[in-house]
């Protein structure tokens, strides 16, 4: 699913629960096995990623990189922090909130930052960008949910980006990047040092990932992107559908 079209945390999490870890070890733990997979298609932006850094004008609505990579990395840490402190009976009602956030992102953040509507509104505002302190709070808040949960927040990053003026969405995949691997880096060393990692199951689902990995980039050349894009969204809202029933219907 990584690899077609995003939205792996809705395998990863739902088996390591099915396999009796509990929520909140999953969480960190599906977070911490589908980290090699997020780093790696990371390093495909590495170079201009570190140009944007290096250089002067480098910036996304206005804001430097930097700028927005420090509130990042505070808020990764703020989420993994909060998630560690939720208890897991609340957090399991959390959960299908979290999941609901994800499934929208997916099937319609790409569309929002790619609508005419937005992309007039980059135009329109041209020298005159959104205040760098609502830019710079919105991003933190990104943050604290990629280190807390993380579903889609590249997407959720992208749409949000879009409506505050960006629309070059091409450009935009080496901040998002960025931005993702820097939260989730903060999130995977917060819930190592904690000791909130199942090792045995993580190992096993990142071997899984990185097979899964391999195949979907084959399977992506074979199947149109409309067909696995229905295929991802349909999985994603059974899946949030599920968690929903489980979190607050009585069982039995």
């Amino acid at each position: 699913m990584n690899a077609l079209a995003g939205g792996g945390s809705f395998v990863t999490l739902p088996a390591l629960i099915a396999a009796g870890v509990p929520s909140v070890p999953a969480n960190a733990s599906s977070t911490v096995a589908l980290y090699p997979g997020g780093l790696a298609s990371a390093w495909t932006y590495h170079e201009r990623a570190e140009a944007l850094l290096g250089g002067e004008h480098a910036h996304v609505c206005g804001v430097a990189l930097r700028h927005l990579l420090a509130v990042t990395l505070v808020g990764g840490l703020a989420g993994s922090i909060l998630l560690l402190s939720t208890p897991a009976a609340a957090f399991d009602r959390i959960l299908p909130w979290l999941l609901l956030a994800a499934t929208l992102a997916i099937a319609f953040a790409r569309r929002i930052s790619l609508s005419p509507h937005g992309q007039r509104r980059g135009q329109r505002r041209g020298q005159r960008r959104m205040p760098a302190s609502l830019v710079l709070g919105l991003q933190f808040a990104l943050g604290v949910y990629g280190g807390y949960f993380g579903g889609a927040v590249g997407l959720m990053m992208v749409a949000a980006w879009g409506l505050m003026g960006e629309h070059d969405i091409k450009a935009l995949n080496a901040p998002r990047t960025l931005m993702v691997s820097g939260a989730n880096t903060i999130a995977v060393l917060a819930f190592v040092i904690a000791g909130a990692v199942r090792w045995p199951e993580t190992l096993a689902v990142l071997v899984g990932g990185a097979a899964g990995g391999y195949g979907g980039a084959r399977l992506g050349r074979i199947v149109p992107a409309r067909v696995t894009r229905v295929m991802v969204i349909c999985w994603t809202a059974g899946m949030t559908a599920l968690f929903f029933i489980r979190a607050y219907l009585p069982s039995g």
